[in-house]
């Protein structure tokens, strides 16, 4: 299957079917994906949390509003997590990086606010989030990106030494194929390229 073909049937699954699992082949495949995932100046400011127990899944869907069934029902949860202070990362990722990401860091990075480089640090996790979402589609894993998780109670049960932080979830598994949200239910709906794309 083309990439093409992958991102026209890839979607946001909504009900996934409870009594089909992820292969742990499949599981250590993308756990490889994961740490290839790219980054600027390859900073890898994350963690990734792979949740295969029945018990801490159905804990963490609780703490996840419209998402709680979705998550219950899903083969496994990952959960991207982001280094959560800029002190924290110089220590934890420059320390031992490349010449070249260390001079660029300290060159403009370094000397702005901790606001600013932390929302930098979680731009990166978003990138690895793509870089996922586009590996489970190729695998022929269904998924559910979800911000609608609440991080401090997630930060309870998975980051208690505050070193990272949860910026979101997402549940994998495989379809119901009653799901009215996949493709051939409900086509998707995009902006058309004239709107968005531009040739100069």
């Amino acid at each position: 299957m083309s990439f093409l073909e992958i991102a026209k049937s890839r979607y946001t699954t909504k009900k996934y079917d409870p009594t089909k699992k992820v292969s742990e082949d499949k599981v250590e495949q993308l756990k490889e994906i994961l740490q290839l995932s790219p980054s600027s100046i390859n900073s890898q400011p994350w963690k990734f949390t792979i949740v295969t127990s029945s018990e801490v899944k159905d804990l963490l869907a609780t703490k996840s509003a419209f998402n709680e069934q979705k998550i219950k029902q899903a083969s496994h949860l990952v959960v991207f997590h982001v280094i959560s202070t800029k002190e924290g990362f110089e220590q934890l990722r420059m320390a031992d990086a490349a010449e070249g990401s260390k001079m660029y860091y300290n060159n403009f990075l370094k000397p702005r606010s901790e606001e600013e480089v932390t929302a930098w640090l979680k731009n990166q996790v978003y990138i690895s989030l793509g870089f996922f979402l586009a590996a489970c589609g190729s695998m022929g894993i269904d998924a559910t990106p979800m911000e609608g998780i609440d991080n401090l109670e997630f930060d309870k049960i998975l980051n208690q030494d505050g070193t990272y932080k949860s910026t979101f979830a997402v549940a994998i598994g495989y379809r119901d194929t009653e799901d009215t949200n996949q493709p051939s239910h409900t086509p998707k709906t995009r902006a058309e390229q004239k709107a968005i794309i531009e040739i100069r």
